[in-house]
């Protein structure tokens, strides 16, 4: 067996790790958890995420959740691949500000614009402050260059690539160009396009 475990649902939040664990060329084995039939919240997957949720990864006696952390530690841990900004790195700040970005800044803005509170909530009260604010500030980003950082692809890309891939597929995000034309060249990625047909085929199995 790889030393490399993710427990992944197809497709879900997981495939963002399906992902990266593509990109990253290591070998790797996939727990398969059905979510129509509850898989994820019996006593055994729940003894590997206390939380019910996908993605988990297990490497070796390690267990890591959180995609974004998730991410992180596999982008440090395989650096031959280059998908990580070393510590060091004076462009380290800002690749770790763009993989927490997606969690704590795309996807809550995102869900509240999907599902509004009855009552608004004052913009201090939300760490991401408004919707308007968050998919400007993505689109100046990725408007700068190949990818996030340059013409470097990061784990920061399969984060923030897959939130705006997610939320214009089911209308959640705006279809501006700067979107469309950074996940049209994700697109392209090898990586990316064997992910979209290996979620096919296991949500089909």
């Amino acid at each position: 067996m790889a030393k490399l475990m993710l427990y992944h649902a197809s497709p879900s939040r997981s495939s963002v790790v399906l992902w990266m664990l593509e990109e990253l060329g290591e070998p790797y084995d996939i727990h398969l958890l059905s979510l129509q039939k509850e898989e994820n919240r019996k006593p055994d997957y729940l003894a590997v995420n206390p939380m019910g949720k996908v993605p988990a990864l297990r490497h070796g006696d390690t267990v890591i959740t959180e995609l974004a952390a998730i991410c992180t530690y596999l982008a440090d841990e395989f650096p031959k691949a280059k998908l990580n900004i070393p510590i060091g790195n004076p462009e380290r700040g800002v690749y770790l500000k763009w993989l927490f970005f997606g969690p704590s800044c795309i996807e809550p803005a995102m869900m509240d614009r999907a599902f509004p509170r009855k009552e608004e909530a004052r913009r201090s009260a939300l760490g991401y402050g408004d919707f308007d604010t968050v998919m400007d500030v993505v689109a100046k980003a990725v408007a700068k260059g190949t990818y996030l950082l340059g013409e470097q692809f990061t784990a920061a890309d399969v984060v923030i690539g897959s939130g705006l891939r997610f939320g214009m597929m089911f209308k959640l995000l705006p279809e501006r160009p700067e979107f469309t034309a950074y996940v049209g060249r994700l697109a392209q990625r090898p990586a990316l396009q064997r992910v979209d047909e290996k979620d096919k085929e296991l949500a089909a199995a």
